[in-house]
């Protein structure tokens, strides 16, 4: 039979590690062992919020810079021609209408296709009424003339084309003339824009 060991120097290996833990100057280096790893991970995840946060933004600003060095050619080419010799009326014609075709290629190459509208039926989803002359040689409601290109994206609108459209309901009725008639033109069409 093996001889028995006191119960006091049987625990005293396992009451060592106990001790170790309870002891003030072992708590207090892990203590401040871990307070040092929490402070390097605040730290490097702080650096990691501010790499992310100027990451974006470079990836935000990218299109916006290709589009603008896109567009330098077509002001130099502006430049040119408002810089042409006062006298040569017809070279800077000529000088403005390049621009404006190089421009308009530069803005189909992103998408944006002009809205074409003239001499078709009015379209308030597209369109904005700014006048409403009678013409009886056109239909009602008909598209006169275009004062301002609309754009758009795909299916999605950029900027309505603003048009004079003909009026010969209003006239037929004895409807009031132009001026007058400009607001509900333009409330119909705010109408149909909000439910398509």
């Amino acid at each position: 039979m093996k001889p028995r060991t006191p119960l006091s120097e049987s625990n005293q290996g396992a009451a060592t590690p106990a001790a170790a833990a309870s002891d003030p100057q072992t708590i207090q280096a892990e203590l401040t062992a871990q307070k040092d790893r929490y402070l390097r991970l605040a730290a490097d995840f702080e650096n990691y919020k501010h790499r992310t946060a100027q990451e974006s933004e470079r990836r935000a600003a990218a299109p916006k810079d290709a589009l603008i060095v896109e567009l330098l050619p077509v002001m130099d080419n502006l430049e040119r021609a408002l810089s042409a010799r006062s006298g040569c009326a017809a070279q800077l014609r000529s000088g403005v209408e390049r621009t404006s075709q190089q421009l308009d290629r530069l803005l189909r190459s992103h998408g944006c296709a002009p809205i074409d509208v003239c001499g078709q039926p009015f379209d308030p989803r597209w369109q904005e009424a700014v006048a409403s002359p009678c013409d009886p040689s056109h239909p009602d409601h008909m598209v006169l003339e275009v004062v301002q290109r609309g754009c758009r994206q795909g299916d999605a609108l950029l900027r309505p084309a603003k048009v004079v459209i003909n009026g010969l309901a209003g006239s037929a009725t004895g409807a009031p003339s132009d001026p007058e008639r400009r607001e509900p033109l333009n409330e119909q069409m705010d109408n149909e824009r909000s439910h398509p």
